[in-house]
């Protein structure tokens, strides 16, 4: 009786790889549905679930863009061997603490979550110190949730005008986190909310940019990319099978 044959096994590459084309995929469909380039949407891989050799899996995959949710961990991925000879732009998509701030300002880290005076004095503080023009978004809780973080939605101008007078820093957008528990018409307007803020907040002050908004996670990147996101900041979907 002849055995059967022993079953293959995936490799980690493998999965890694063939998830992110998947990613890839799905984000060029959301894009193509509106009437988007594909080039218009950057995904963020967050790297926070899985060790910096793993995360060399993705960038070997061909993600440049990681995001991590902990200064101390962006820091010490962006030094360990098995990513430092990467081309990769670093995003801090977590709290950011002051007292952490110089961590992040000397790596060039795009910050995605600025969302009180003193966090944005302290960034171009640091960033006058280290002789750098740090790249930031301001993260607007557009849904309400206290358990969330963020600048209130009437609060966004105020803290803009105190952006004009921070010399090192540059406001590239804006960021949100969709309802914790909502269905899709609520977290449609959750992002569409930011989409119609940012255009305010392009006229009201045209010294920004303005050009990045930043929503859109594993489970709701689709709807984001429909109300305009350009980035897209994608976990689980990426380590799905390891």
């Amino acid at each position: 009786m002849k055995s059967e044959p022993a079953r293959k096994e995936t490799s980690r590459e493998q999965i890694v790889r063939n998830n992110y084309r998947r990613l890839v995929e799905r984000v060029a469909s959301a894009c193509e549905r509106v009437g988007r380039q594909t080039s218009d949407v950057r995904i963020v891989g967050v790297s926070k679930y899985v060790d910096a050799v793993t995360t060399r899996l993705l960038t070997d995959a061909g993600c440049s863009q990681l995001g991590e949710s902990r200064p101390q961990l962006l820091a010490s991925k962006a030094s360990d061997p098995a990513l430092c000879d990467q081309s990769i732009d670093w995003h801090l998509i977590g709290k950011l603490q002051r007292n952490k701030v110089d961590l992040v300002v000397k790596l060039g880290a795009l910050i995605h979550s600025v969302d009180s005076e003193r966090l944005l004095r302290a960034i171009d503080a640091s960033a006058k110190k280290h002789a750098a023009v740090t790249r930031i978004l301001v993260e607007v809780n557009c849904s309400g949730d206290a358990e969330k973080q963020g600048v209130a939605v009437d609060e966004l101008p105020s803290l803009l005008d105190v952006a004009r007078d921070c010399s090192q820093v540059e406001v590239l957008g804006l960021m949100t986190m969709s309802a914790r528990d909502g269905d899709t018409s609520v977290v449609q307007g959750n992002f569409a909310d930011l989409r119609q803020l940012r255009e305010r907040a392009q006229q009201s002050h045209p010294q920004f940019p303005l050009c990045e908004l930043s929503m859109g996670m594993s489970g709701d990147f689709e709807i984001a990319i429909a109300e305009g996101s350009t980035i897209v900041r994608i976990g689980s979907l990426l380590w799905e099978g390891l």
